[in-house]
Parts: structure tokens; C-alpha cells; sequence
């Protein structure tokens, strides 16, 4: 029997450099047995580990490596010995990532997604309250993970938060940023961390406004933000309120609307479970690095049984920490333009090429910068997934990396806009500029012109949708 002491829960490095060596003796996994921090030895465990075979190594494919840097941080006690053992079935099976159906692969899967949607929770859910100390304000937050994450997600509140001195209190291990240096320390407790501050009356202000009964759906806010981080967010206090007073805000917003000339037809079957179960696997998608500095996934919205579906580039500053869609500046202005063009805007589903926000950083401003072909590439998969499941009609790319997302390949605005383009699957694909476009024009003769020509196309567009129904 062999034992292995890691230095602590997430101690990737080192489960690696032990498990290459055990496997390349030829240990068997029920010869192992993993723990961690410098405990006592095992009754049945040796302290050592079997003789180095002078750097001897074989080759994983990436993906096991992925998936277990992410499965190592589960909370789960047999994680250690379920990777070894699949590290040691790939040996001998080198296509078995392959295989989805392999109960063992399928449980180390389960783990890392559990894993990558904790890292989405905690990069949604943490509030920092601000104090004041020697060196000027500092921002404290405390946040209770189910997994081993904050080391692991320490790079993104370091990129996100990058002027700003912090500390990240959790019970088993705490960090703290000054500006240039990341320090760790030990497990706090709830009480360490301030209760409140005055920016908090601003923000649940902004709560209130912003939130809307017509779009209230109890169900899935409490699947994607469980009660368990109501205690962290200055807004929650606010919910119980404006979920009361939800139906008779509705109620009044229905009777005051105007009746539709005929109502929508409902789609039949479980549209709604799968287009849930897609968006909530794309909530923990890492195909590409953009995840890693994004706040969260920003997936599509609309109708499922919409007849149109508009494609745009990718979530901005105010839809990244939105977590929705054509919520910012671009947004309003696409708004304003389908009302102009007698567009229904709540019978369109609207989404991104790319579903994570690409920026760079100046200061404190994130500024947007264009995804390139293989993040486009590598988040086709969830755009044709939307897609398969709407079955629009006319589906409408608002500009080229849209058009690229649409088309699978690169094609220029000025020859492809305006033009019906047959698409696999029976819909009907058009092209046209993005709103951001027309917010970066400098002159403004420009801009009302172009503003108009974009009217102009979504109007074409309208007409067309009414010609095939």
C-alpha cells in the first residue's frame, strides 16, 4: 500500500506528479491511498512512494487534463482515486474520453461541472462591502463555496477588480489583493466581514428599478440563485417584497397594455426543460479562454416558438455583469429601431456569436474588443444548439463576426447585406450591420444616415417575415 499526502484540497501539481509516478509503476488504484496535509499514516499505507523511472512519462490527452483540474476541486473525498483510476484506464484506453457513456468518465464529469458551476456562482454572487483603513478604502466580501474553488478563481477577481485592494473571506482559506500582490490566509467566519456600507441603499435601488413581474419566474431564479447566497447580496433583502407584489405589478402592466391582434401560437413539448438544460450547461462552457476573465455566460433569450431570431457579437460591459442579452447602449438603440421598423421585438429571440465578453483593460474601464474566428468557432456549438431548438424562420446576423457565426465562414457586409441566404436546417439567413456600429460613427449626418439604412433593413426584414408566415 502507497500513500499520498497533498499539500492541500486543490493540490493539482502535486496529485499529477504523483499519480504519473504510480502509474508508471504499474500501482494499482486500490493500492493507494490519498489525503491531505500531513496526517498520520494509514494503518494498512507506506509514506512512500514508489522509485522514479528516471522521468519516465506518457503523453493524456488535453481534455483529461482538463477535466480533471476542474474535478480535483470538488468537495467529494474519493476524487483523488476516481481520476487515478481513469488516468489508469486511459492508458490502456487511449480513446476513452470518447466515450460519454462510460460510468466512470460520466461521474469525474459530474464532478467538474459542479466545479465550474460553483466558479460561476462565486464570480456572480460575491458583494464586497468597502471599509476604510491606513492605506485609503478597501473592499472585503465573504462567500461560502461548496467546493475547493477560491484559489482557482482568485485570477479572475484579480483581472476583474485589478485597481481596487480586496480581500475574499471564505471558511477555508482567504485571499487578499493590494494592487500588485495576491497573499492567501487562513478560514475566516461571517462576522469578519462587515455587514453593510452606503453604496448598498444605490444598489438595491437600482434592484428595485430594474426588476420587472412580467418576467418573474420563481422557479428558475431560485435555480440560479439558490436561497444559500441571499445572505451575501444587499438585493436579496428586497426579493421577498418584489416577488409579493409581482401579480398585482403584472396584472396592472397587462391591463394597461395593448391586446395583440392575434395571439402567438404556443410551442408544444419540453422546448422549455431543454432550452433550460443547454443554457445551464453553458453557464460552466470553457471551449475558449474568454471564460476566464467574463463574469458570467450571457446566453440568449425569447420566445422558443420565435419565427425570428437576430445573432449578434457578444455580450458587452453592461450584459456581462447583466447576465442578459442587448441590455446595453447597442441594445437600447436595436430597440428603438425595431419599434421604428414595425418590428414585434417580443417575438424575436436575440443572442450572441460568442457568449463571453472579450475586453481590455484601461484603468478601470473594460473596453470591447472583437472575438477572433476560433473563439467564433468554438461557441457555434451553443448558437447551433438555440438554433435547432427555436426553428426561426428568417434568422438575421448583425454584423461580420455575426455573419461568420451564421455562415461558418467570412464573408463582408457591404456583399452580403440585404440578400435571402438559404440556410441548412430550411431557415432563410440576412445580414446587416450591428447597432454598435452606428454608436461609433463620429459624425453625425453619418450616423442618422446609416441609422436610417439599418431602419430600412429591419423593415425589409419585417416584410419578409410576414411573406413566409
Amino acid at each position: 500500500m502507497y500513500r499520498v499526502a497533498l499539500t492541500a484540497p486543490d493540490d493539482f501539481d502535486g496529485w499529477r506528479a504523483a499519480a504519473r509516478r504510480l502509474a508508471m509503476n504499474g500501482v494499482d488504484p486500490a493500492d493507494i491511498v490519498w489525503q491531505v496535509g500531513e496526517t498520520s499514516a494509514d494503518l494498512f499505507g507506506d509514506a512512500l512512494l514508489p522509485p522514479d523511472r528516471n522521468g519516465a512519462a506518457f503523453s493524456v490527452p488535453r481534455a483529461f487534463v482538463d477535466l480533471a483540474q476542474s474535478a480535483i476541486l470538488h468537495s467529494e473525498s474519493e476524487r483523488f482515486a476516481l481520476l487515478y483510476t481513469l488516468l489508469c484506464r486511459l492508458r490502456d484506453r487511449p480513446g476513452l474520453m470518447q466515450d460519454k457513456a462510460d460510468p466512470l468518465l460520466r461521474r469525474v464529469d459530474v464532478l467538474a461541472k459542479a466545479v465550474r458551476r460553483d466558479i460561476h456562482k462565486m464570480r456572480a454572487f460575491v458583494r464586497f462591502r468597502a471599509l476604510e483603513d491606513d492605506a485609503g478604502p478597501r473592499f472585503i466580501a465573504w462567500f461560502e463555496p461548496d467546493h475547493h474553488i477560491v484559489r482557482a478563481n482568485a485570477g479572475f477577481f484579480m483581472r476583474r477588480f485589478a485597481t481596487m485592494r480586496w480581500s475574499i473571506l471564505t471558511p477555508e482559506v482567504s485571499i487578499h489583493w493590494d494592487g500588485d500582490v495576491l497573499t492567501e490566509g487562513p478560514g475566516a467566519s461571517r462576522g469578519d466581514a462587515p455587514a453593510d456600507d452606503p453604496v448598498e441603499d444605490v444598489w438595491k435601488g437600482y434592484y428595485a428599478a430594474i426588476f420587472n413581474p412580467a418576467r418573474l419566474k420563481t422557479g428558475a431564479m431560485l435555480s440560479e440563485m439558490p436561497k444559500k447566497y441571499w445572505r451575501n447580496l444587499p438585493e436579496a433583502a428586497l426579493i421577498p417584497d418584489l416577488i409579493a407584489g409581482a401579480q398585482a405589478r403584472e396584472a396592472a402592466m397587462i391591463a394597461t397594455a395593448p391586446l395583440p391582434e392575434k395571439a402567438p401560437p404556443k410551442r408544444q413539448g419540453n422546448a422549455a426543460t431543454v432550452w433550460a438544460s443547454i443554457r445551464d450547461e453553458a453557464m460552466s462552457c470553457t471551449r475558449c479562454p474568454l471564460h476566464r476573465d467574463a463574469t458570467q455566460t450571457v446566453f440568449g433569450e425569447g420566445p422558443l416558438d420565435a419565427p425570428l431570431l437576430f445573432i449578434g457579437e457578444q455580450p458587452g460591459d453592461q450584459e456581462d455583469l447583466a447576465g442578459r442579452p442587448f441590455v446595453g447602449p447597442a441594445g437600447q438603440l436595436f430597440d428603438r429601431a425595431l419599434v421604428e421598423a414595425g418590428v414585434d421585438r417580443s417575438r424575436a429571440y436575440v443572442t450572441n456569436a460568442v457568449k463571453h465578453f472579450k475586453f481590455e483593460r484601461r484603468g478601470k474601464r473594460r473596453l470591447h474588443q472583437s472575438p477572433d474566428a476560433g473563439e467564433i468557432e468554438a461557441c457555434r456549438w451553443w448558437l447551433k444548439q438555440e438554433i435547432d431548438l427555436i426553428r426561426p424562420r428568417i434568422i438575421v446576423a448583425l454584423g461580420a463576426s455575426a455573419a461568420r457565426a451564421m455562415l461558418g465562414k467570412a464573408v463582408t457586409i457591404s456583399r452580403t447585406r440585404g440578400q435571402a441566404i438559404a440556410l441548412d436546417g430550411g431557415a432563410e439567413g440576412w445580414v446587416t450591420v450591428h447597432p454598435s456600429y452606428l454608436l461609433r460613427l463620429p459624425d453625425e449626418d453619418r450616423r442618422a444616415e446609416e441609422q436610417a439604412r439599418f431602419i430600412e433593413d429591419l423593415r425589409g426584414i419585417g416584410a419578409r417575415l410576414k411573406a413566409l408566415a
